[in-house]
């Protein structure tokens, strides 16, 4: 570690992000079977620039995401237990489980199946990151990253999973087209997290376990399943004040400010250029050639 990234770490905020909107994010079906609590993406956030979704899913075979195909941002999957399987149009194909991760840049355009890979109940987070006019049509990349690989810090009664930025001293190795910080904190009763965040960042929290105080000892607690919106300010303030364990995800990224259309899983700064990309679909042109005799083997076995 840095000296440089101990002091930014360590240091006090001057002014901590307050919580400006909290929502419950309740059950709700998508795919095929797969049950979903969506925070970013629904009526009352339709996005969160640069955030265009925040799913916590829950997949039991054959329930999952059958072949389906994405243009014009980025998804990452963080498996929280279980295991599930991805596999696309290029012959790419992988596994991740329980703290593996998936950084998938669908850039032009990807066509792939997402379904559960083992016995029981798989569970994760998949989040959807837009990609700026410039980067839209750019080639798909996948950074696949195993658990025992994720950086990790612990200090001081929290442990940190930094799946992207920095985070008590220690840098994730993940390249962030759209610049974004993504970490999975744990704090133990007592324990008080100062994290700080670029100030013109958009950032939330999205709480996965036990009961936690945001922003100001003042605030009343969050608990499981509630995804809290930050203020302005230099980054973020959270106690546990419960007998149990807290555990959630901060994200924070650069807005982007541009205009944004979306159709489904196909996300463009304009009605033509969506138009343009349902046509490309449709015919198999301009990034999605590989699609038109293409299906998933879960596809074929299940004849889905």
């Amino acid at each position: 570690m840095s000296k440089s990234s101990s002091a930014e770490s360590c240091r006090v905020l001057k002014k901590a992000r307050l919580v400006e909107r909290k929502f419950l994010a309740r059950p709700q079906h998508e795919g095929a079977g797969a049950l979903v609590r969506r925070s970013i993406g629904r009526f009352e956030l339709k996005y969160f620039d640069p955030f265009l979704v925040l799913d916590e899913f829950s997949l039991t075979a054959p329930a999952g995401f059958s072949d389906h195909p994405h243009r014009g941002f980025e998804t990452v999957t963080y498996m929280l237990q279980g295991s599930v399987t991805h596999e696309d149009f290029e012959g790419h194909k992988g596994t991740i489980g329980a703290g593996d991760l998936q950084w998938m840049t669908a850039g032009k355009g990807v066509v792939h199946s997402e379904m559960p890979a083992a016995q029981g109940t798989q569970k994760g987070l998949q989040l959807w990151i837009n990609l700026s006019s410039n980067h839209k049509m750019i080639e798909p990349r996948y950074q696949e990253i195993q658990s025992k690989h994720i950086a990790e810090a612990v200090r001081d009664g929290i442990k940190v999973r930094v799946i992207a930025g920095e985070a008590l001293g220690t840098k994730s190795p993940i390249y962030t087209r759209t610049p974004t910080m993504y970490m999975d904190f744990t704090l133990k009763p007592g324990a008080h997290l100062q994290q700080p965040i670029p100030t013109s960042w958009n950032a939330f929290v999205y709480v996965l376990e036990g009961e936690g105080i945001f922003g100001s000892l003042k605030s009343p607690p969050a608990s499981a399943h509630h995804l809290l919106l930050l203020s302005s300010g230099e980054g973020l303030e959270a106690w546990n004040k419960s007998s149990k364990p807290l555990r959630f995800i901060l994200v924070g990224g650069k807005p982007l400010g541009e205009p944004v259309v979306q159709f489904g899983p196909f996300v463009m700064n304009t009605q033509e250029e969506i138009d343009r990309t349902i046509d490309d679909f449709e015919n198999c042109v301009n990034g999605f050639e590989k699609a038109k005799n293409w299906r998933s083997e879960t596809a074929i076995s299940l004849d889905i």
